[in-house]
């Protein structure tokens, strides 16, 4: 149940943050729950793989180029969702980093606290 309830707040956060970005633009819900679905995924399988191929650069950047990765996830969703459209590489840039303030803060409200 509370996988379920963190997919469906994932999807409330794509969407807040296509909402707040004049560049990012998703055209209902079920996108935006696609989107993070896939999103999701990338990260899981595509992630990994560009973060290794790409050490030196990251090494040297001091792990900024962590962020570029991240940019190029969202253009790779973007491409694959119909519904979700990204103006370009900054505005995948910002809406990475907006996404992931919003993930954490709906996680923070997901977890159980034990006393």
């Amino acid at each position: 149940m509370n996988g379920l309830i963190r997919f469906l707040l994932s999807g409330l956060a794509v969407m807040l943050t296509a909402y707040l970005l004049p560049g990012v633009h998703v055209e209902h819900y079920g996108y935006a729950l696609l989107a993070a679905l896939l999103i999701s995924l990338a990260n899981i399988i595509v992630k990994p793989i560009l973060v290794i191929l790409t050490i030196p650069i990251t090494i040297v950047t001091l792990g900024l180029f962590l962020l570029v990765i991240n940019a190029l996830i969202i253009l790779l969703v973007e491409s694959l969702v119909p519904g979700f459209n990204v103006d370009g590489f900054w505005w995948a840039l910002a809406f990475s980093l907006i996404l992931s303030i919003f993930n954490s803060m709906f996680s923070e409200l997901t977890t159980r606290k034990e006393d």
